[in-house]
């Protein structure tokens, strides 16, 4: 597979250690990577000792790292009555009810997160085979059904993450920019770490977090320790 790789990817192979290190060393270490011509997002994946499929060990949720993601989102919220004009006010692309959802049904997705009130998911669950498969269907769990409509908006423009593990038990986000101060991508990487073994379920059995590792977009990964 190597030769397949551009020549800038082998080069940052050169500074990818063969085993683990710590967080502070790994982002000293990807901060060497040559750079691109765009800012690359710096992605965590988190490998879990979850057994996936069971309901109760699903991890899955959302939060706010201390500095941020770098990037803000498109949100809409479903919502009706004074909702609506809060929902917008606080930073929503698109707010409504039943002419937001047969927008959404007609295939229209130029969104990044949805968020709804509780009193609008009766209407809202028919959405469920369009925006399941992406991701984006709102969920109690991950924090996107609420009645404070205008604070979820303006958490996730702001870049709050939803996360969710996938079937192999593995969690994937974005945690900053490459250009972000070391000390800033340490601090998002740890309070991240540091929140996954917060919400460990109680019947996952054996090693919890087995595997960690960073990586900047188009760039080879430097695993973490995390013991």
């Amino acid at each position: 597979m190597a030769e397949t790789r551009s020549k800038r990817y082998r080069e940052c192979v050169k500074n990818v250690p063969a085993g683990k290190v710590g967080i502070p060393e790994a982002v000293k270490i990807i901060k060497t990577f040559k750079p691109t011509k765009f800012d690359p997002t710096v992605n965590l994946v988190m490998h879990l000792g979850i057994d996936t499929k069971q309901a109760e060990q699903a991890i899955r949720g959302s939060l706010s790292l201390p500095h941020g993601i770098g990037a803000s989102k498109k949100v809409i919220a479903f919502c009706d009555g004074a909702d609506v004009e809060k929902a917008l006010a606080a930073g929503a692309t698109e707010a409504g009810s039943d002419e937001l959802i047969k927008k959404v049904q007609g295939g229209w997705l130029d969104f990044d997160v949805a968020v709804a009130t509780p009193a609008m998911m009766r209407n809202v669950s028919r959405l469920g085979k369009v925006l399941g498969p992406q991701g984006k269907m709102p969920s109690p769990k991950s924090g996107t059904v609420t009645d404070d409509i205008a604070v979820a908006v303006k958490e996730y423009s702001a870049g709050k993450l939803e996360y969710r593990n996938d079937d192999g038990g593995n969690l994937h986000i974005p945690v900053g920019k490459l250009s972000f101060d070391e000390s800033k991508l340490v601090e998002n990487i740890e309070a991240f770490v540091a929140h996954v073994r917060r919400v460990k379920p109680s019947s996952a059995k054996g090693v919890y977090i087995k595997k960690v590792a960073i990586a900047p977009t188009m760039c080879p990964a430097v695993q973490i320790d995390v013991a």
